[in-house]
């Protein structure tokens, strides 16, 4: 299954924001990504029909399992792809976004030989 890249970036989000929060809520996710409320409730509404995310009556997010390897897999490529920029010579601040642009273009075959330099230096 395929998932488009806003949705690759509202699970990282959630990834991240449940490393900092003991409950993720569509408001975190609203104003971690600065996108507006009803933006951020139909994106998780997908994610929930999608499997990716649950919403318990509380209005708590939580990754599915399948949205928690999405998350992870992106989480990962953002960290890794960010230090190679870095490495580079490239400021934080630009690996950090460039990094994100990249992280959902890359092919996982190019993003592994990525990963095993980054290893070995």
């Amino acid at each position: 299954m395929h998932i488009q890249e806003s949705g690759e970036m509202y699970l990282e989000t959630i990834l991240i924001l449940s490393k900092k929060l003991d409950h993720v809520r569509s408001i975190d996710v609203s104003e971690y990504m600065e996108y507006s409320k009803p933006s951020v409730s139909r994106a998780i509404g997908l994610l929930k029909n999608g499997g990716f995310v649950s919403v318990d009556g509380s209005g708590f997010l939580t990754l599915t399992d399948l949205g928690q390897s999405y998350a992870e897999k992106i989480y990962e490529r953002h960290t890794i792809l960010s230090e190679v920029l870095e490495h580079l010579g490239v400021s934080p601040e630009t690996a950090a976004a460039d990094a994100c642009k990249i992280e959902h273009v890359i092919s996982d075959e190019a993003f592994e030989a990525i990963k095993k330099f980054n290893s070995e230096q």
